[in-house]
């Protein structure tokens, strides 16, 4: 799917020109693209069971949004084999990548360190052996209800599963998204996290656009950007700014969380309605960034359905 408007110029950008305001530089813009020659994917975080991703499909639908990932944070560990294989079946059916936090992790254990005042850095640790070892379990069990997508927060965690696929232990096709607890802050970690096995990374979400560039220098993986994030994140608000987050940063996953709503993990039927209803107010966020990149009279090019690189789940 291709976005642009040629009616619509740099209008902005004139008038401030005009003030005689000198605007900053901007980067080089990125000669990378995914695999299928798309500049972009749409991601919708915090999808946390089937009944959400249901919800999600139908509003992106009503609103001609294409979705090409949808992620999870409460764990897979927390959902049944049934769920795993009915979101695996409606991912399978709309090419769309399913991705699942691994777990357990630090801040759903028993230890304590995770909720302390100076713990949020712990929170997507795998402590011990023990966890460990459940959370390769946990991506096994997912596997095989289909699933193909997972989040990771803990690099040593990371090195297991890519040599585990690397091994052939775990299918070719499986995708190892960066979680943003992992999130790298300069361009060193960024190329250190791709060797471990990373297939995309989460980069914070305040990025400027000469940092996005700078991590772009050193690699050609996708970053996977919150557009807009939830306030546990920072609650930035950045959808007007889609088309230069694109140009600098290709191939991206734009992510649409949302600011102003209530946490949801872990997750479960308690906030089944409140799930619901922030994935679709998340669908209409991307709608209207999707209009600001149109009106910014740029060329990209978003991917389609079951494009090369993603982790569709199979059935």
């Amino acid at each position: 799917m291709s976005y642009e408007n040629e009616e619509s110029s740099h209008r902005g950008a004139d008038i401030v020109v005009r003030l005689g305001i000198t605007p900053e530089p901007a980067p080089p813009p990125s000669t990378s693209h995914f695999p299928d020659g798309a500049h972009f994917r749409v991601e919708i975080p915090s999808i946390e069971g089937p009944a959400a991703l249901q919800a999600l499909v139908a509003s992106a639908d009503e609103l001609g949004v294409t979705v090409n990932r949808v992620s999870q944070g409460s764990g897979a560990m927390l959902l049944s084999e049934a769920e795993l294989a009915e979101m695996a079946r409606i991912g399978a059916d709309r090419g769309l990548e399913v991705s699942l936090f691994v777990g357990p992790r630090d801040d759903w254990d028993i230890g304590a360190s995770s909720r302390s005042a100076d713990g949020p850095a712990f929170a997507g640790k795998v402590r011990g052996g023990r966890q460990l070892r459940y959370a390769v379990d946990d991506v096994l069990r997912a596997v095989e209800q289909g699933i193909r997508g997972f989040l990771v927060a803990d690099s040593g965690l990371l090195e297991v599963l890519a040599g585990m696929q690397h091994r052939g232990e775990l299918p070719s096709e499986m995708v190892w998204k960066v979680s943003a607890y992992l999130a790298p802050t300069n361009p060193v970690t960024f190329a250190q996290l791709e060797r471990l096995g990373a297939s995309t990374i989460n980069v914070p979400s305040d990025m400027t656009l000469g940092q996005l560039g700078e991590m772009r220098s050193v690699s050609e993986l996708p970053i996977d950007l919150y557009v807009e994030s939830p306030d546990g994140a920072g609650g930035v608000v950045r959808g007007h700014e889609i088309a230069d987050l694109v140009a600098v940063a290709a191939p991206i996953y734009t992510k649409f969380g949302l600011r102003n709503s209530r946490p949801l993990y872990p997750s479960g039927v308690h906030l089944a309605a409140d799930v619901a209803a922030i994935a679709r107010e998340k669908a209409h966020r991307a709608a209207v960034a999707l209009e600001w990149m149109k009106r910014s009279g740029t060329a990209f090019i978003q991917s389609g359905p079951g494009a090369k690189g993603l982790g569709v789940p199979i059935r």
